[in-house]
């Protein structure tokens, strides 16, 4: 039984995290305007926000820079140009995907840069070039996380080599990331004690990154923060592949922190969120990203469904138990 404190009060330690922009931008393929960014950069302030995750480093040789937007390859110019003058009450970070970034050449020295934090996506086999990447961000100054994706189709074994891996590179914090919104709470609980023994054991901060196939994005955070988590992803209304994420306006609701503040979240939602819905952007839960969580498989079957507007549920049902 977790102790009342851990969820009633508040401490110090926790950090929250706006990834709108770039696991929203899965959905519209990073078309943000500069007013929306700019705006949203606005109101992590104004809400205590603590980082802002302004996209994805990825390497122009692999992704074609006319079939993106900018926030795919997050050039510094471009970053400075729609900010403009940095507040130092919010970092900014961006994700480098293991084989998907030329990070010795994209990514800067911290001192000229606008960014803050590097925040490194890997799988459980390609962990030594993750430590590579996080070591070359390390040389460069900035503070760096790592993701480890799809853990739960991963071995134990493989998740604590992985761990071990991790404690011992100069990695800031190490996050539990549900990628296929497949997990419980319960199951948080069991992961986050793993985590959590190989943070105290190297000094390293846990993180949570959570998918809504279930609707437990929410449920999920709250039980990691339970558990001692102290880094938060969220995004506004929940934006993100597929079914989304961690609702902003949920977790900064729960959070007890009076450094967080929920007025101006509610504002830049109903101003800049709710006419991406109006405009046709589409994401959150439905069906059939709950019929994906629950197969433990990833989403990109359930994204095309909802691209060709199908609603023939039993048929996609029956589609993916085939491939499963």
């Amino acid at each position: 039984m977790k102790e009342i404190a851990n969820l009633l009060g508040y401490r110090e330690s926790v950090k929250v995290l706006d990834a709108t922009v770039r696991d929203g931008g899965l959905v519209n393929d990073f078309f943000f305007d500069d007013d929306f960014v700019r705006q949203l950069y606005q109101t992590n302030i104004k809400a205590g926000v603590d980082y802002m995750e302004i996209g994805y480093k990825a390497d122009k040789n692999i992704f074609n820079p006319s079939k993106f937007g900018k926030w795919k390859f997050c050039n510094d110019d471009d970053i400075v140009s729609v900010i403009g003058e940095k507040d130092p009450r919010v970092k900014l970070s961006v994700m480098a995907d293991v084989g998907r970034c030329d990070y010795k050449n994209d990514i800067q020295e911290r001192c000229n840069s606008p960014l803050d934090l590097i925040r490194v996506a890997t799988y459980v086999n390609t962990m030594p070039a993750a430590v590579d990447m996080i070591e070359d961000a390390k040389r460069k100054g900035y503070e760096v996380t790592c993701n480890i994706m799809a853990i739960s189709t991963a071995q134990e074994g493989d998740v604590k080599a992985a761990l071990e891996m991790l404690g011992k590179s100069p990695v800031d914090a190490i996050y539990i990331v549900d990628s296929f919104g497949s997990l419980f709470p319960e199951q948080v609980a069991r992961i986050a004690h793993l985590y959590t023994e190989y943070g105290e054991k190297y000094g390293k901060e846990i993180g949570m990154h959570a998918h809504n196939n279930q609707q437990l994005a929410f449920a999920n955070t709250i039980e990691a923060v339970g558990d001692g988590v102290n880094w938060l992803d969220a995004t506004y209304s929940g934006m993100g592949r597929g079914a989304g994420n961690c609702s902003m306006e949920n977790l900064i609701s729960f959070l007890h922190n009076p450094k967080y503040n929920l007025y101006p979240v509610i504002e830049f939602i109903q101003n800049y969120m709710l006419p991406l819905k109006e405009k046709g952007e589409k994401w959150g839960y439905d069906l059939q990203y709950l019929l994906t969580g629950v197969l433990n498989q990833h989403p990109r079957t359930a994204i095309a469904f909802t691209k060709e507007n199908r609603k023939d549920y039993l048929e996609f049902y029956h589609e993916i138990i085939a491939n499963d």
